[in-house]
């Protein structure tokens, strides 16, 4: 019998997935389960796919986010917590012929950097933001955040958020799709196959709406667990995500060319 190479198993017409080069060769350090991964792993792709790689900044504020920098094989620029939308807006009024993304959490995004996020949507800078909410700061240890459920427990709210002592959970997506200046608003997830092809999808429509210059922000949410935050095993996270987090955070556009579509 012929001896089986590798080489000869390995060849461009039987490969049926391959890493992306834009994804450097670092180990993850994100916990098991984690959405982040494949949040950067969607972008790279989308990034390589459009041959973007040479003019494409991202920026990373403070949280998990901000070990994007040891995985994407691009520019990358670190911003003060909460920042990001506004360093992004210098560097794009800098360089208006680059493609800018910002990388956040919600505990950034939606809290701290509550002001930046909504003047640049509202400015319509062409740019593009994506956006990690798994309802907690995840990385400062589980605490409360502004998209912390109601009765959701976290390290600050043991006993589950309190709307009457606490506030309301704030759906910072839909905010954001009432305001003139953004021109596409999504929700996605990428916890199955499916739900990661629309990920995809999304992160696409964003980029080329920038290439193309549509004219405002391109707003891309992605609902991910916290297993490690919320105490759970990654499937049993998964699973209270599509029960909990779904109905509250529902999947799906809100905004395209510009207009409200749900």
């Amino acid at each position: 019998m012929a001896e089986i190479r590798l080489e000869d198993i390995i060849r461009p017409e039987n490969l049926v997935y391959k890493k992306t080069p834009l994804m450097t060769d670092n180990i993850l350090s994100y916990c098991p389960g984690c959405g982040h991964g494949t949040a950067h792993r969607l972008i790279m792709e989308v990034v390589e796919e459009l041959g973007f790689q040479e003019k494409t900044i991202g920026i990373c504020p403070v949280g998990c986010s901000v070990l994007a920098y040891d995985f994407m094989n691009i520019d990358m620029q670190q911003a003060a917590h909460g920042r990001a939308p506004a360093l992004a807006t210098g560097i794009k009024r800098t360089w208006p012929g680059r493609i800018v993304f910002t990388y956040q959490g919600d505990g950034d995004l939606a809290a701290i950097g509550t002001a930046e996020t909504i003047h640049v949507c509202n400015r319509g800078e062409n740019l593009t933001m994506i956006f990690i909410n798994n309802g907690i700061y995840g990385m400062t240890g589980g605490q409360m955040a502004p998209t912390t459920l109601e009765g959701m427990k976290s390290s600050t709210s043991p006993y589950g958020r309190d709307v009457h002592m606490m506030g309301y959970p704030l759906k910072m997506t839909e905010v954001v799709a009432t305001l003139p200046g953004t021109y596409f608003v999504t929700r996605q997830a990428v916890h199955t196959p499916a739900a990661v092809r629309k990920a995809k999808k999304a992160i696409r429509i964003a980029f080329e709406n920038q290439r193309d210059n549509k004219g405002g922000v391109s707003f891309v949410e992605i609902v991910s667990n916290c297993n490690s935050g919320w105490k759970m095993r990654p499937v049993d996270a998964n699973h209270w995500m599509e029960q909990n987090m779904f109905p509250f955070f529902p999947l799906g556009d809100m905004k395209v060319d510009g207009k409200i579509v749900k």
